[in-house]
């Protein structure tokens, strides 16, 4: 390539460089002038707003802890404290109150909240068909709250599932199961069936069933577990456990076994009553046959 081509392609970039170069200069000039005139003309009025904004918002903070606090004392006053119903309402009105709140902060940094305002009674019709599930889990969960059929810590059977309840927010229960799995219910599910609280009572029944051999003195073999269940920690002798035969069947004759314990020592009544029984009945000797068959054939 001859010589004076490439001065002459050296300076055509030297220049388009330079233009590059003065051409963001200036615009960032531009920028800068801007930016200055814009602070000039409304900085003070965004820095009075975004401290006056600053404000609402601490005053609504602390404001929305004393409305917490109120509603917490109102609802537990005289010590009738509501557990369930007092968390869901205080979790329904701090929700509110912040959104609430929300808005004024947004209004107060110059936003025009009217038209978002207006716009809430469309956007809620149309929401409303399109969370119907949602809106449906906080209707249960309200009536959950105001009817309490539970409370924290009880034991319940509900939606087909069975453990201790841990909470009930605005959507869901949250239980705990005794293999100490976290299962979370849809509200809509659990008051929409059978809920059987198994920790509402003092005092709960035990149900067992003991088989005893047809060849064996039946009033006997009853006396025998009497005595064993009564001895048994934690039995309640009112109500006096029941011991009666509970049906006829095919190996065996059913004696039905009915103890009282108190909610707290069921499982452990459970337990001991079935072990004290088998002892009890091993020791007098009396048969406790396991199912089988008997099978006749014909001589040759």
């Amino acid at each position: 390539m001859p010589t004076n081509d490439v001065s002459s392609t050296a300076v055509c970039v030297k220049d388009a460089v330079a233009s590059t170069i003065s051409s963001q200069l200036t615009a960032g000039q531009e920028l800068w002038q801007d930016i200055v005139g814009w602070l000039a003309e409304k900085g003070v009025n965004c820095a009075v707003n975004l401290a006056l904004a600053s404000l609402v918002f601490f005053v609504g903070w602390i404001a929305i802890r004393f409305i917490n606090a109120f509603v917490n004392r109102a609802l537990t006053r005289n010590g009738a404290r509501r557990t369930l119903f007092t968390s869901f309402a205080a979790s329904v009105v701090s929700k509110t109150c912040w959104a609430v709140l929300l808005v004024m902060v947004i209004g107060r940094l110059g936003v025009d909240v009217a038209p978002l305002i207006a716009g809430l009674g469309v956007t809620g019709f149309i929401l409303g068909f399109a969370f119907q599930e949602s809106l449906g889990n906080l209707a249960a969960g309200m009536m959950i709250a105001i009817n309490e059929p539970f409370k924290v810590g009880d034991v319940v059977d509900a939606a087909g599932h069975t453990g201790s309840i841990v909470e009930v927010n605005m959507m869901a229960t949250v239980m705990a199961t005794a293999d100490n799995k976290r299962i979370v219910l849809p509200n809509k599910n659990v008051w929409g069936g059978p809920i059987v609280n198994y920790s509402a009572l003092d005092k709960r029944r035990v149900d067992l069933k003991v088989g005893i051999a047809y060849g064996e003195n039946i009033a006997k073999a009853i006396e025998v577990i009497k005595q064993a269940v009564s001895e048994v920690q934690g039995v309640l002798a009112d109500p006096a456990p029941v011991v009666a035969v509970g049906g006829l069947d095919d190996s065996q004759v059913t004696v039905n076994v009915r103890p009282w314990a108190r909610n707290a020592d069921y499982w452990n009544v459970y337990a001991n009553v079935l072990q004290a029984v088998k002892v009890a009945l091993d020791n007098e000797h009396i048969e406790i046959p396991f199912p089988q068959v008997t099978v006749h054939t014909a001589a040759k």
